[in-house]
């Protein structure tokens, strides 16, 4: 019986999990020092001392399936630029999206449990961790899948921004997978954030309203003129949001609804935007700033 007492000095010590804590001892029969070997071994302690530091750089990986009716786009989060190049961990991005697809997996404790190469893989990225040296995470995902449709994705900027779009229509064909991709590319480009108008929240819609409603005051137009002008304007700005009414960034003089209707005509079948997903990585993350001239000055002082 492993005592509460020593998970507690183990999990002090090497800063791993309460859980790899508890299992290392009992595989070590309760003695301390080899748990912390244990641990060191499989790289949970050295990971353990650098989840603390910020990682908001790092890639998006994407998957698609050859009969391209279930894909996958995947954020992993690490400290540098530079490791975000490292062929072992884009490999580990796109291992995990094509993971995530081929295993049917649906969230990230589902993702940290699956087995990759014959190991879990929040062993598998612990290893990584250790290996490499910066701390990493795996931050989100999603899933599509169709029955009547395809799915494609797009990377830009070497994995910088990813784009999942399910399209769905009665019939697939070259066409219909090269306007997938146009539309994915529309998406990485514009960022818009619904499909359609009738997707945004009322609350969202009251809230801007309020926001433009004081904007109007603040710049001294009369009161029978603000309601119009808090209209015009939010109608303006649903268009820069709204999927289906941005222009198309491949032809100007056609929106995106337009685009759909066209190549619906062309291939004989409504062609429906049924979702997307678009993830810049480290979007909402906090930064890492650091000063290089102060950081070696450091090392040369030691």
């Amino acid at each position: 019986m492993v005592k509460a007492s020593t998970v507690k000095e183990l999990r002090e010590i090497t800063g791993a999990g309460m859980m790899d804590c508890k299992k290392a001892l009992v595989e070590t029969n309760g003695d301390l020092e080899k748990a912390i070997e244990l641990l060191r071994e499989k790289g949970l302690a050295a990971a353990a001392k650098k989840a603390g530091r910020i990682a908001a750089e790092g890639l998006i990986g994407t998957y698609v399936n050859d009969e391209r009716k279930v894909g996958a786009i995947v954020e992993v989060n690490c400290e540098t630029d530079f490791v975000a190049k490292n062929q072992e961990f884009i490999d580990f991005v796109n291992s995990l999206a094509k993971l995530i697809v081929e295993k049917e997996i649906n969230d990230l404790d589902e993702l940290n449990e699956a087995d990759l190469g014959g190991a879990k893989v929040k062993e598998a990225l612990s290893s990584l961790i250790a290996k490499i040296g910066e701390n990493m995470a795996i931050r989100r995902f999603e899933r599509f899948i169709t029955q009547d449709g395809v799915i494609v994705s797009y990377l830009h900027g070497g994995g910088r921004i990813g784009t999942l779009i399910q399209l769905e229509s009665s019939i697939v064909n070259d066409t219909l997978i090269e306007l997938g991709k146009d539309i994915a590319m529309q998406v990485a480009a514009m960022n818009p954030l619904y499909i359609n108008a009738s997707d945004v929240p009322c609350d969202y819609i009251e809230k801007e309203r309020e926001i433009l409603r004081v904007q109007a005051i603040n710049e001294g137009k009369k009161p029978e003129v603000v309601e119009k002008m808090i209209e015009g304007r939010l109608r303006k700005q649903l268009k820069e949001i709204c999927l289906m009414d941005q222009l198309y960034v491949k032809d100007n003089e056609r929106t995106i609804s337009k685009l759909l209707k066209d190549k619906a005509k062309e291939i004989g079948s409504e062609i429906v935007i049924a979702r997307f997903a678009r993830y810049e990585k480290g979007e909402g993350l906090q930064k890492r700033e650091d000063n290089f001239v102060d950081e070696v000055m450091s090392q040369i002082k030691k």
